[in-house]
């Protein structure tokens, strides 16, 4: 790719289409995906495409990437069984760490846009995607990492588990759950009841419709991690997964605050350890142990640190 990046000047979106939300489920054309922001095609791979002249701009291992007026432009060659969320690392290093695109609103869209032009039928392509990443998060369990790379699966792989260690039985609250992945896994155990929670109403309507096809029962709740529509110690754990590093430090000390009002047992919040904030994913800060430190004294109340695949912190809620 010895191209300059000529993504890396894309015209700006008109300010009042910048916050339309993303509908993961939303009826679409087969084989794409289009918003005001993106389109996202399913292709054949470039070696059994004859050339385009002026296009593609860009070409990776798995994508095509162009820009067409307003819109960035991607193509890929992904098959379902590569739908998981190793997505993320592989979307990641191929167009955003080398600059070609940037900012969390492209990387969510366009995320959205392969899993969708991946399988028609939107539930069955998200179903796909859950389903690929829980059984090969299962086997990372069981396996370790696959030798010789890093995936985004193998990492987050020790941190559900080591929560799944931590979160007793009982009611519990995950807040910014996300895709909800620790959601599904804790209401898979009998002992548990679940509730996972988000800003973002599309992440929940997806969640709720991929528990319900899978047989497991999650309660979803649209809101602000520090602003909780529920009772005082109504959860006996309120879980904070990769939330923190999201949010500058007034906000997260507030939704610790939030989290331990809910909570009548604990609060378990982890946290990446990275040198820099990952700015694809949406990171603003940065954590180490001494820092969490800080968070847990701040509360007033008894906590704990430690280092697994990241940093923990564990307020008691008592």
């Amino acid at each position: 790719m010895s191209e300059p990046p000529v993504t890396a000047s894309l015209p700006q979106a008109p300010a009042q289409a910048l916050p339309q939300a993303i509908d993961p489920l939303a009826p679409g054309r087969p084989g794409r995906y289009d918003d005001h922001l993106v389109s996202v095609l399913r292709t054949s791979p470039p070696a059994a495409r004859p050339p385009e002249p002026g296009f593609p701009a860009v070409t990776t291992e798995h994508f095509r990437l162009a820009e067409h007026g307003r819109r960035v432009e991607v193509s890929h060659w992904l098959c379902p069984g590569q739908l998981d969320n190793d997505l993320t690392g592989m979307l990641a290093a191929e167009l955003f760490a080398p600059g070609w695109l940037s900012g969390a609103e492209i990387f969510e869209r366009v995320f959205t846009g392969v899993v969708r032009s991946t399988i028609d039928d939107p539930l069955q392509a998200w179903c796909t995607f859950y389903g690929n990443t829980l059984a090969r998060t299962r086997q990372c369990w069981r396996s370790g990492a696959p030798a010789g790379r890093t995936t985004t699966i193998a990492e987050f792989a020790p941190v559900y588990a080591h929560a799944l260690e931590l979160i007793p039985a009982g009611h519990v609250l995950d807040v910014g759950s996300c895709f909800g992945f620790l959601p599904l896994l804790l209401a898979e155990r009998p002992a548990n009841t679940v509730t996972g929670a988000d800003l973002c109403g599309g992440a929940m309507c997806l969640l709720a419709a991929v528990a319900a096809a899978r047989g497991v029962r999650v309660r979803t709740l649209v809101c602000d991690a520090a602003r909780i529509p529920l009772p005082d110690d109504c959860a006996e754990t309120v879980s904070v997964i990769h939330l923190l590093e999201h949010l500058p430090a007034a906000r997260g000390a507030a939704v610790l605050r939030e989290a331990l009002r809910v909570a009548r047992g604990q609060v378990v919040a982890a946290v990446p350890f990275e040198p820099k904030p990952e700015a694809a994913h949406g990171h603003v800060r940065t954590f180490d142990l001494p820092r969490l430190s800080e968070l847990g004294e701040a509360t007033g109340r008894n906590w704990s640190v430690h280092e697994h695949h990241g940093g923990w912190l564990v307020l008691a809620a008592g």
